[in-house]
């Protein structure tokens, strides 16, 4: 394995979301507003931003690979993004889909005007809709899934720009956030069943849309509401106007928003993130209970629940492990010896904490299992007595297919091993998992509905919310994920 390659692996074996989307409109240097959301989302990833402004008689396109900070915080970057409307995105991306040609925010001049479109989610029947229309003639610049709906728009026999759009995302499925600029109107839209999240805001009269409050907090914007599942708002000169042209189904939102994506400030689906994961947490402890001294999380996202662990099982929380922030994903070790230092080159063990202890480690989850086997490795060389492992979520067991960047269902540890077998594999004295039910009444639920569940979790059950026609017809994941939005 090569230097790149073993990166890609190390990058492989965590959960990447594939995109944050913000949009501001009737604001005076619209793109210095996007600029600011987007940073509050680099969460959501990291690879490449872009953004689209309007400023009354033509638009202004920047796209750049890397972070917001390293490219749009440049005067001279945002002068040419002149105007009082714009949208932005920042993306991850996974193997193939790289390269500036899939950064968005997608734009082209249709016959109605120009029209600019950034997405958070991944439509499922992507490729199956791209062969129709590349048949009648359609040109694709990128292998993004995004660019599809810019071709329906085009080719929609509906007169005005909003009817177009409606007419478009209706040959859509799967799971997608809007966020669409056009000369007079931004709109946003979610999916009918709500997988991803998209919010909006008011900044002193501007209206706002982004995928998480936090991108309202940093600005000091008002949070005014959720846009609904399957709701099409559009915003102009005129105000906000409300559509519901897809037919009412029951809410299937993403339930790993709540584990692992979302920042944990944010407010998502009227919960507090953070407040949800630290009520994972206390599931987990009442579920996986094991004699102990203390609770340290594998940071950063497991913090939160390792608190509610900790204060449930009465046992000292501690920082056990210390995160290096300045490793970003793209570092590339130069050498064997420096590569063969793996994980500690974004974690270190805090010995005084741990030494002759007995710890229990809370992670958000396990996706190949080789980071927890080296964080575990990690903790023993540093004195830990016993080293026992918990997941604030229930074993993975399947691949996602609504913009997620998830290895391929059979590289997935707990698809392949019991959990006594993953336990060994990772070399910890007990592993344990929370329970799907347990994960439900950590975000309000009684219980998950097996008929009709409240959450999509086909992460953690394979039971997919919506019909799957590009894995289906192509049996192959990866496949699939190179035209994952931001992928």
């Amino acid at each position: 394995m090569n230097e790149i390659e073993h990166t890609r692996a190390e990058a492989d074996d965590h959960f990447h979301d594939e995109c944050g989307v913000f949009g501001i409109f009737g604001r005076v240097d619209a793109a210095s507003f996007v600029a600011l959301g987007l940073h509050a989302l680099q969460h959501r990833g990291q690879e490449a931003a872009g953004i689209v402004t309007f400023d009354g008689s033509q638009f202004h396109v920047e796209r750049h690979v890397g972070l917001i900070g390293d490219n749009f915080t440049k005067p001279s970057v945002i002068a040419r993004l002149s105007g009082d409307r714009a949208i932005g995105h920042t993306r991850y991306s996974t193997t193939g889909g790289s390269g500036l040609r899939n950064v968005q925010p997608f734009f082209a001049e249709l016959e109605s005007g120009g029209l600019a479109i950034a997405h958070n989610g991944n439509i499922t029947n992507a490729m199956t809709v791209q062969r129709e229309l590349q048949r009648s003639g359609s040109i694709f610049s990128s292998t993004s899934d995004t660019e599809t709906l810019l071709h329906l728009v085009a080719v929609s026999p509906e007169n005005d720009l909003l009817s177009k759009f409606i007419d478009a995302v209706k040959r859509l499925e799967g799971a997608y956030s809007f966020v669409a600029l056009s000369s007079k109107k931004m709109i946003g839209c979610r999916d009918p069943l709500g997988i991803r999240p998209l919010v909006l805001g008011d900044l002193d009269g501007s209206w706002i849309l982004a995928s998480e409050t936090c991108a309202l907090d940093i600005m000091g914007a008002r949070f005014v509401r959720d846009v609904k599942p399957g709701e099409v708002v559009v915003i102009t000169d005129k105000g906000l106007e409300s559509h519901f042209p897809f037919e009412q189904q029951k809410p299937r939102f993403c339930i790993f928003e709540y584990v692992y994506f979302a920042r944990p400030d944010s407010q998502i689906e009227g919960s507090n993130v953070y407040e949800a994961r630290k009520n994972i947490g206390i599931e987990l402890a009442r579920e996986m209970p094991v004699e102990a001294d203390i609770v340290v999380p594998v940071p950063d996202s497991g913090v939160p629940a390792a608190i509610g662990y900790a204060q449930e099982a009465e046992l000292p929380f501690e920082l056990g492990i210390i995160r290096n922030h300045y490793v970003g994903r793209t570092f590339i070790q130069p050498t064997d010896s420096i590569r063969h230092m793996g994980v500690k080159l974004k974690h270190n063990a805090n010995r005084r904490s741990i030494e002759g202890k007995r710890v229990i480690l809370v992670d958000d989850s396990i996706v190949r299992g080789t980071t927890s086997q080296k964080i575990v490795q990690m903790v023993r060389e540093a004195g830990a007595k016993e080293v026992h492992m918990r997941i604030a979520s229930p074993p993975t067991i399947s691949s996602c297919y609504y913009g997620v960047d998830t290895p391929e269902t059979n590289k997935l540890l707990a698809s392949r091993m019991s959990v006594e077998e993953m336990a060994e594999f990772i070399r910890v004295d007990s592993l344990g998992f929370l329970s799907i039910d347990g994960l439900y009444r950590a975000v309000g639920e009684n219980a998950r509905d097996t008929e009709q569940p409240q959450y999509c979790d086909a992460c953690f059950t394979g039971a997919y919310p919506t019909r799957l026609h590009d894995r289906d017809g192509t049996d192959n994941v990866r496949q699939l994920s190179i035209l994952a939005t931001g992928n």
